[in-house]
């Protein structure tokens, strides 16, 4: 039957439960009418209006909205006679020749069918299929995680955007993830320059996401990550390295450090600031403290603390305390669960009211985690990736391996609900719309996982739905071109940060270098030279080792060259027919695959510069020339960078990654001299 779907040009995602298609057709009516019974709870014809919206988009007819049983629609929006024998979300959709109704077991329900027969119209305009489809969620809690915090804080308008598409596609959680990016008061030393979220940003999303059927549910680091919090005049005594507060910001020395130093009872009384001010603006019942990545904890001011009751002790007995805080105010509390599955006594000891955030990213991940927390008794929900941090391509192959595993183990040991997160490390170059394949393969495998074991047809309807794309080809190219990029957004922030910005090596960032790899990847050699410690090396050594550890990636750069071209081309013509729908992404694809082919050049060079690699074959007059051009070429691409984050994100930290850019061009000008 699915096979058949696709054939006939329409599918729906995430795939029904159980759908049979009959044969003819259904026609809109030039002048219908949608009732939407008072019952549903939609108080303000929400679900309705979008009908409406596509209906216009995709036939150019006007239809009107009512309720009532003296104002018959050809859609029927209602609740089902016997919603308590449903789980909750579950819907049917009836497409007759002579009308339609979508029938939920509750708001969230006939919202879920909605959104089927939405999808529906937008591939099939006023001819629709004669369908009768019974669907229900494979899990209760499907919800999306996105920073805005790590160099992009998205305009508001964009935020409802996205909560338009995560409502497509049925999820009913949104979470952002939030470090300094909001404006507290009093903490002004925190968000200046950051162009952060105020507090009517988060009412008026809270509205829009509820109307919605999405769960706006607050998340802020109350523990770990604290990096410009505990780098301000006011707040760097509470951490465990206070002395640290006034080196360079780095990228890469912002994701390793910077916990508070809960010794001092100064830092609860900071963490429940956040947390109390923070959650009045919210509906939801529920707030995620995070406290992941503690690096930190019992090593710097804490150290004799940590050494009378130890490390394990001292992180379960805070969030504890902080769980114990939101219980009081009628919160349940969730956290990420690394760390307790670091220090397995930790799960023993946890609230019982407190839901793990059970992140694992790998592609290949096993059941191992998730089965630990399951056997400990405690609530997981299961948080795979879309894998588009620290690039500027989405490596889609391992967002589709990694998220169909962890819906498979969150299904076998019971758990929630599944988490998708989506995040921006190292400056969040990574434009927000490559993550909307990760999210659409979160939607499906949250909804109704193992069901398109096939990565391709899964790419297939994807490209057909979302993207408008007859042939179905355009994210098998894309996927194919993040295969080229050969050296990415974090080789370059390694080799730039590796100057602690005295002239020498930043040992911290050396240190990081083995993870730029898989273990099966890395070169013996060179983790010989990294981890012989008889002396330290120079800048010039360290960066040499660095292109030497990713010589053989580099070297393929201008292989890679031509398969990028080849895809900008194909992904060019596919959406030049699409429509203006997708003139966004049109641009964003653009964007992203000429700046890999400049970073790909850039690696060549840099290589080549120190001999890593054979010399680029010119003469020196022709390398200086080449070396000016790839520095002009890489200021236009910012040019063009710059003006796709301003289409979706405020300024927040794009001068940051301008200035990267910048000190790349000042360096190969300077080389070439």
């Amino acid at each position: 039957m699915n096979g058949q779907i696709l054939l006939q040009g329409w599918t729906i995602i995430p795939t029904p439960q159980t759908m049979q298609h009959k044969a003819g057709i259904a026609l809109l009516p030039m002048c219908g009418r949608i009732n939407e019974a008072r019952t549903v709870g939609d108080d303000r014809h929400i679900l309705a209006a979008q009908l409406i919206d596509d209906i216009r988009a995709a036939t150019g007819l006007e239809w009107d909205i009512a309720t009532g049983d003296r104002w018959p629609g050809f859609i029927t929006l209602t609740i089902l006679d016997n919603p308590h024998a449903h789980p909750s979300g579950s819907y049917t959709l009836d497409v007759t020749p002579d009308g339609v109704t979508v029938a939920g077991v509750d708001f969230e329900g006939v919202r879920n069918g909605v959104q089927t027969l939405r999808q529906l119209i937008r591939q099939c305009g006023a001819a629709l299929p004669l369908l009768h489809i019974e669907d229900r969620p494979a899990f209760e809690t499907r919800g999306y995680y996105l920073d805005v915090t790590r160099g992009r804080v998205p305009t508001l308008d964009w935020l409802k955007h996205w909560a338009d598409k995560l409502c497509l596609y049925k999820y009913n959680q949104l979470q952002l993830y939030v470090e300094h990016t909001f404006r507290f008061d009093g903490m002004s030393e925190t968000w200046r320059g950051s162009s952060p979220l105020a507090p009517r940003d988060i009412l008026d999303l809270d509205d829009y996401c509820a109307e919605r059927g999405i769960e706006l549910v607050p998340s802020v680091s109350t523990f770990g990550h604290l990096y410009m919090a505990l780098r301000t005049r006011s707040l760097r005594d509470l951490g465990e390295f206070p002395e640290t507060a006034d080196e360079p910001f780095g990228f890469i020395d912002r994701m390793r450090h910077h916990t508070l130093n809960i010794s001092d009872e100064r830092a609860f009384t900071l963490s429940c600031r956040l947390i109390d001010d923070y959650l009045q603006l919210f509906r939801s019942d529920k707030f995620n403290i995070c406290a992941d990545e503690t690096f930190d904890l019992g090593r710097g001011r804490s150290k004799t603390f940590a050494e009378e009751i130890g490390v394990a002790a001292m992180y379960v007995d805070y969030v504890t305390r902080l769980c114990r805080h939101l219980e009081a105010q009628g919160k349940q509390p969730m956290m990420w669960g690394d760390i307790a599955l670091e220090h397995p006594e930790i799960l023993e000891r946890l609230p019982e009211a407190v839901t793990l955030l059970n992140w694992q990213y790998d592609p290949q991940v096993t059941d191992e985690k998730v089965r630990t927390v399951a056997q400990s008794g405690a609530t997981q929900i299961v948080c795979p990736a879309v894998w588009c941090w620290n690039a500027l391509l989405p490596r889609i192959d391992d967002a589709g391996n990694n998220i169909t595993r962890m819906a498979r183990y969150g299904t076998q040991y019971q758990a929630a609900g599944m988490l998708v997160t989506d995040w921006g490390d190292l400056g969040h170059v990574n434009d927000p719309r490559m993550a909307i394949p990760g999210m659409i393969i979160g939607a499906q495998e949250s909804w109704n996982p193992g069901r398109i074991p096939d990565e391709t047809d899964m790419l297939r309807r994807i490209s057909r739905l979302e993207y408008h794309d007859a042939s179905g080809e355009l994210l098998d190219i894309l996927a194919r071109a993040s295969h080229a990029a050969c050296f990415q957004w974090n080789h370059l922030i390694t080799w730039l940060e590796l100057d602690d910005g005295r002239g020498g090596v930043n040992t911290g960032v050396l240190q990081t270098i083995p993870g730029l790899l898989p273990e099966n990847e890395r070169p013996d050699d060179v983790i010989r030279a990294l981890q012989d410690g008889s002396r330290a090396p120079s800048l010039v050594e360290s960066r040499r080792m660095l292109l030497r550890y990713l010589k053989h990636h580099i070297s393929l750069g201008e292989t890679a060259d031509h398969l990028l071209q080849t895809s900008a081309r194909r992904i060019s013509a596919i959406t030049a027919t699409a429509g203006p729908r997708i003139a966004g992404n049109a641009a964003a694809f653009r964007v992203a695959i000429e700046g890999q082919r400049l970073l790909n050049r850039v690696g060549l060079q840099l290589a080549s510069d120190v001999g890593v690699i054979d010399s680029l074959q010119s003469s020196a007059a022709s390398q200086h020339d080449d070396t000016a051009r790839l520095a002009e070429a890489l200021e236009i691409w910012m040019e063009a960078y710059a003006a796709q984050w301003s289409t979706l994100s405020r300024d927040s930290e794009l001068r940051r990654l301008q200035d990267t850019v910048w000190e790349l061009t000042d360096y190969l000008r300077f080389q070439s001299v």
